[in-house]
């Protein structure tokens, strides 16, 4: 028989993992819902021009790292690579905006076609959220207390920093586009490979770069704060404004301009220095023309994307637990306690929020009290003859060993262990 194994850029989370990655999602998720954001649900699966037409078509994402084919009618779809466009298409589709504000929050996998690395994989799990219909920088400041507020909850702040920067309105990109053009192309022969393609394309990407030879000539290029309006000037000001009121600490990153199309002004990135090359866990920003880009009326709208690889990883190297599979293990010293202890393990189910393990299969009682050390659990309850004449349980305590053992009655059981 073939052995089966994971597709490059696939992975598996394993048990092991599954408990930080749920405290993460809980974390975060409850973080949303008291801000006031409501879970909308999306599909893998949007047709290709969605994408090519919100993100832009000059990106590397729709050039370069979408899962795109067709189906059986010839009918061009792709794997979901972010999850903005996607929400914009369903609110517009199902009537969301007319006339009235959103907070929306979704959870899943996103794709791209990229080289795998740590922390970067082809498949990757997201959290996003969309803000619609507020023009201000007061929900861009918001956005950006609550992201502070959950990295604090998680415990990671103290590893993240916060990268701001604004790019204008299209009319002030357009003019400094112009004006890195006619810096650039007498560079051009110096550029790497790729930022040559992009002076065609999207030119205001070169600034993402990461080769030295080109990031020491976009070091002197024109930059995109000289060609803002006021009214950019003053959003951006404003936010700072009240980012420091909040005690929020932010970074100003001129080269900050986030790689899809459809950013206006406000864009950040939450980076680490902990976890290498692939430094950014969050990023976000203002994208006030996405929705009448796509076919809905003009409104306002900002929001972010968390990636759950990256900051599972860095939790992991910030914050040390121990996620036990059990709070309680019922061992038996016989098979025939088995029936008892499992109307006893459903009492203590009703009467507590416990997690209750029960031995199933063959093994002796030392063997069971060896798996309940291992599975994590903090008491290990026994019945044996004595205790089912009796109606009562052996309580050991597994993490104390200062507590004695100790012969309870049903209800003294549930007392000790919601104690």
């Amino acid at each position: 028989m073939p052995q089966y194994q994971l597709v490059r850029g696939m992975r598996d989370i394993l048990p092991s993992a599954t408990a930080r990655w749920r405290e993460i999602e809980t974390t975060v998720i409850d973080v949303l819902s008291r801000y006031g954001y409501e879970e909308i649900r999306l599909p893998l699966l949007e047709s290709t021009e969605l994408f090519s037409r919100g993100v832009g078509e000059a990106t590397d994402l729709v050039e370069k790292e979408m899962y795109t084919f067709p189906d059986r009618k010839g009918k061009s779809l792709s794997l979901r690579p972010e999850g903005t466009a996607g929400c914009v298409r369903a609110c517009i589709e199902n009537g969301l905006l007319h006339n009235r504000k959103q907070k929306l929050w979704y959870h899943g996998s996103m794709f791209r076609y990229e080289r795998p690395q740590k922390g970067r994989n082809r498949e990757h799990t997201q959290i996003g959220a969309e803000a619609f219909g507020m023009p201000g920088p007061d929900i861009d400041a918001e956005m950006l207390v609550m992201l502070a507020r959950a990295f604090r909850d998680l415990g990671v702040a103290s590893a993240l920093t916060l990268e701001l920067n604004t790019i204008g309105s299209a009319a002030s990109r357009a003019r400094h586009r112009q004006a890195l053009v006619d810096y650039l192309t007498p560079h051009r022969d110096e550029l790497d490979a790729d930022s040559r393609r992009r002076l065609a394309t999207n030119p205001l990407r070169i600034f993402d770069s990461k080769v030295p030879s080109t990031r020491a000539i976009v070091a002197a290029a024109p930059k995109l704060h000289d060609y803002l309006d006021a009214a950019a000037e003053a959003h951006f000001d404003d936010l700072r404004r009240r980012l420091d009121a909040a005690h929020v600490d932010h970074r100003l990153n001129p080269l900050l301009v986030r790689g899809l199309d459809y950013y206006t002004h406000t864009v950040f990135e939450w980076v680490t220095e902990a976890l290498g090359a692939q430094n950014a866990v969050c990023s976000g920003g203002r994208y006030d023309g996405l929705v009448e880009r796509l076919g809905g009326r003009a409104i306002p709208a900002a929001g972010f994307g968390m990636g759950l690889d990256r900051l599972a990883l860095l939790h992991e190297r910030s914050v040390s637990a121990d996620y036990a599979q059990a709070d309680l293990y019922l061992a038996v010293a016989a098979p025939e306690h088995a029936s008892w202890a499992s109307a006893l393990a459903e009492r203590i189910r009703d009467a507590t929020p416990l997690r209750v393990l029960q031995h199933a299969g063959a093994g002796g009682l030392r063997s069971q009290l060896g798996e309940a050390d291992r599975c994590g659990a903090r008491w290990a309850a026994i019945v044996g003859d004595e205790e089912m004449a009796e109606e009562c349980v052996s309580l050991k305590w597994l993490r104390d060993e200062q507590r004695p053992q100790a012969k309870l009655t049903v209800h003294a059981l549930i007392d000790a262990l919601l104690a």
